[in-house]
Formats: C-alpha cells, structure tokens, sequence
C-alpha cells in the first residue's frame, strides 16, 4: 500500500509508530500534486518549501513529544477563504489576489496546535458563491473521477485534492452545502458542524448567519478526527458556543440497533434522479438492516428553503463584501477618477458575474420598501424552517436524504442558468438555515461511474449521532478513489 492510499489517520499512526517520516508523508503529497495538478487544478496556490521546512519542525516536535495527536505530522490543504498568516489567502477572486493576512483563522490556529503541514490553499468558487468551483478567478477545477465533470462548490477544490491523493484531508467551510455536496460529487466525506461549533474567527464571510467551517476527508473516521481538532469556543467569534466536551471521536462506533432515522417525503419527489435516490434508499435499507428504525415523515416548508436562503445569503454577502473597495487590502483599478469611480471600477473589475450577481440582488432586498417584503420574510421564514426540524427531532434521532438532486453535471451546464445551479442547492440548505449539522458521504455510483452521496441530519450539537450512523453505513462498504489518484495524470 502506498503513502497516499492511508486514510489521515492510519498516516499519523505511521508516523507516530516511526514506519513512515513526516518529510516522506509530505513529499508523497507534494509528488502527487505535480503528477495531477495540471488535470485537476485543486489548488490556487502551494508551497513545497515551507510545506518541507514545517515536516522537519514537525518531525522534531514528535520525537520530542511535543506534539502527540493522531493527526500529528498529516499533510493537509486549506480552503482558500481561511486566512493563513503570511499566505496569499485570495477567496480565489481578483479583488483579493495580493492579500496576505497577518493573522491566521482559529480554526488553522488549533490545527499548528495539532502540528499538522500545510501544503497549499484549494481553490473555491469565488467568495464561496456557487455550487461548481467554476466561479474561480484562477481556473476551473475538475472532478478527479471525470474530468469533463464539475467537483461541486463552493468547497470543489478541498473535495478534489482529498479524492485525487493530492492531500490527506482538507477544510472547507459550508453555507449552503458547500462541504457536503462537492464530498457527495467527488465520492469522499464531509461534515458540516453545528453552526458555532469551529469560530469562523478568520473565515472571509459570505453569509455571517450561515457560515461554518468543517473537514472534508476519505473516511468518517478521519473527519471526526479533524472535526474534534478545529471545533472550540473562541472569544473572538460572537456566535461561538461553548460546548462541555468537543470530544467527536467516542461516537464511531458500529451500532444503530434502536436508532430512530426518518427520511423526508419531500426529498423524495420530482427533480431527483431516478439512480440517486435508489442508492440513497438502498443505503437507508443498508441501516435498517443493522438494527435502527427507518421511517417516511412528512418535512413541510422544504419548498420555501432555497428563496429564504438566497434572499438572507445575498443580503449578508452585499454587506460583507462591502470591504473589498480598494482602499484597504486588496486589488485596485489603476485609472479612475475621484473616490467614488475608483470604487465602482474597483468592484467592476475586482468582482466576477456570480459574485456581483449576488452583491446586486442582497443590495436590492435589503433596499428601502423591499426590506420588510424580502429580508423580513425571509428571516421567518428561517425561523419557521428551523421549527420544522425540532418537530422531527423530537421524534428521530438522525435525518437521512440525498445530498444533491443529481451527480455532477458537466463543465459549463450549470453556469449557463444561474437558477438550475441554485436549485441543486435543495437538500442542503435547510441544513444552514436551520444551523444543524450534517455529513456527506459516498454510497453508491450511477451509470458513467460517478459517485452518489448519503446526507444524514442531526440535531443541534449531536454531531456524534450522525457520526455513529454514517461510521455504522461506511463499515459495509470500502472506499474507493478514482484511477486519477492510483496512477498520476492520466
């Protein structure tokens, strides 16, 4: 078995038992990303010589003991919207292409704590706007198991690196699906954590309210692992909670005998592929098998989830990006004349068609006389959605749905109508909205091979639950990578 086939966890075991050095880990990764990368494009940008010089530190604190965790010595990549001391940290926009923050995100904090290697920064759709990773300044990224295909978004360039072996495991962060559904795409695993669960302290905002940052990886057990890493209460972050045990790792175990699972009707009507939701039943049935109690419920208000959220997520966005102006940070127009024209070109030359889609839309919702009649609304309607949930929480213990309404699309279909791409968004939303958390992971293939994702539900903060059934699921199958990552570029 080579280095790159380990799962993040079996690596740092190796590492730790002294069977494989750090150094030896990260050039695994480093070679890997040069076999695919001119394939894959995963990353925006990474750094060979400070990814070896941080092994070699790393190594030391090993043998010293300074650091002991089990991801101690793992290469890993970063979504390129969390901010890395003294790396370009771009957003993968042009508004931001010469930003270097002077301070890195908590979550990136806790990880150096872990004595993790950072190998480079994936990309992203622009400010984490889209569901395709096409909406990149620097490039499209491709899905490692079909290169004409989309990895998904806005999280595709983390999925794509961990599926195509160019990294052990990455972050993504996650507002309306953007970790699950590229997981469900590229055929690995992704969580995304109860909203207050990992400070977004450092996480460049799209939608304040619904962000979160979280772990993409091969496996449940390497994502609980990294979940247990990043997820703490910071005093920096205004909605971080402080929770009596951020301990993830004790729920994988083997056991659904009792557990109470409901699938929604609604997930299940019209627009869902025919072999996406036979898989996704199949896996339900794969549960129910081992012992836990599956049940069809009723889920109202699901149709109203995609308006609430794109009204509250644009409205949000106009005002966080309200700071890319070109006086601070960032990219400036060279001609302009006066302030107020060197903003407007600034911005029309800074921001891409997705991201000034949005900018437009939020400015105009939470516009005088459209404010109550939209952003209003839609807050209830938030509120109303997040009701539905505790109605089923009361009677399940887990949610299980699709991730998304198809595999990946082609290159270019989605970006030709906005709506299409807005409505692959179904499934996962409600999740943000509603601040719960939720796991993505592989249960079966289409037709042209492609991977099918599993979404299970939970209630706030019992991320274990959803962990015990999705470790449960994956014990009756093996993960399986693309040819891309066994044999380089193609």
């Amino acid at each position: 078995m080579s280095i790159l086939e380990l799962t993040a966890v079996e690596l740092g075991k190796k590492i730790k038992d002294k069977e494989i050095t750090v150094v030896e880990a990260t050039k695994a990764a480093l070679e890997q990303i040069k076999a695919v990368e001119g394939d894959v494009h995963g990353y925006v940008s990474y750094d060979e010589e400070s990814a070896l010089k941080r092994a070699e530190e790393v190594q030391k604190g090993i043998d010293d003991g300074t650091y002991t965790g089990p991801l101690a010595g793992v290469p890993m990549a970063i979504k390129d919207n969390i901010c890395t001391k003294g790396y370009t940290t771009t957003c993968s926009s042009k508004i931001l292409e010469n930003f270097v923050p002077t301070y890195s995100a908590q979550a990136v904090e806790n990880l150096i704590k872990e004595g993790v290697v950072f190998l480079g920064k994936t990309n992203m759709d622009e400010f984490a706007m889209g569901s395709t990773t096409e909406t990149s300044a620097y490039g499209v990224t491709k899905n490692p198991w079909d290169l004409e295909k989309v990895p998904g978004g806005s999280s595709g360039g983390s999925a794509a690196a961990v599926a195509a072996n160019e990294c052990f495991m990455a972050l993504g962060s996650d507002t309306g699906g953007s970790i699950r559904q590229p997981a469900s795409y590229c055929g690995v695993t992704g969580i995304k954590p109860t909203y207050g669960t990992v400070s977004r302290y450092g996480l460049i905002a799209y939608g304040s309210s619904l962000d979160q940052i979280g772990p993409l990886a091969k496996d449940v057990t390497d994502c609980a692992t990294l979940l247990e890493a990043i997820a703490s209460y910071d005093e920096k972050d205004s909605t971080s909670v402080k929770l009596e045990s951020y301990d993830f790792t004790s729920a994988l175990k083997d056991d659904v005998k009792g557990m109470k699972i409901g699938i929604p009707k609604d997930y299940f009507g019209e627009g869902l592929d025919e072999e996406v939701k036979e898989a996704v039943l199949a896996a339900a049935k794969t549960l129910e098998e081992k012992g836990a109690i599956v049940e069809e419920f009723d889920l109202g208000l699901v149709e109203y989830a995609i308006p609430a959220y794109y009204v509250i997520a644009a409205a949000e966005a106009s005002s966080n990006l309200s700071r890319f102006d070109g006086v601070k940070y960032g990219y400036r127009a060279k001609d302009y004349e006066g302030l107020h024209n060197m903003y407007k070109k600034t911005r029309s030359e800074g921001f891409g068609a997705e991201v000034k889609r949005r900018i437009m839309l939020g400015s105009f919702v939470l516009s005088s006389g459209y404010y109550d009649a939209y952003y209003l609304k839609a807050l209830r309607t938030k509120a109303l959605i997040k009701k539905e949930f505790d109605k089923a929480f009361e009677k399940y213990d887990v949610i299980l749905g699709p991730v998304a309404p198809t595999t990946a699309p082609k290159l270019g279909d989605s970006l030709s109508d906005p709506i299409k791409m807005y409505l692959g968004d179904i499934y996962t939303i409600s999740v943000n909205l509603a601040g719960l958390p939720g796991i993505s992971l592989p249960c079966g293939k289409d037709k042209n091979g492609m991977p099918i994702g599993l979404q299970l539900i939970g209630d706030c903060f019992n991320e274990k639950k959803i962990i015990q059934a999705a470790y449960t699921f994956e014990q009756t199958r093996a993960y399986e990578a693309p040819a891309i990552a066994k044999g380089g570029a193609k």
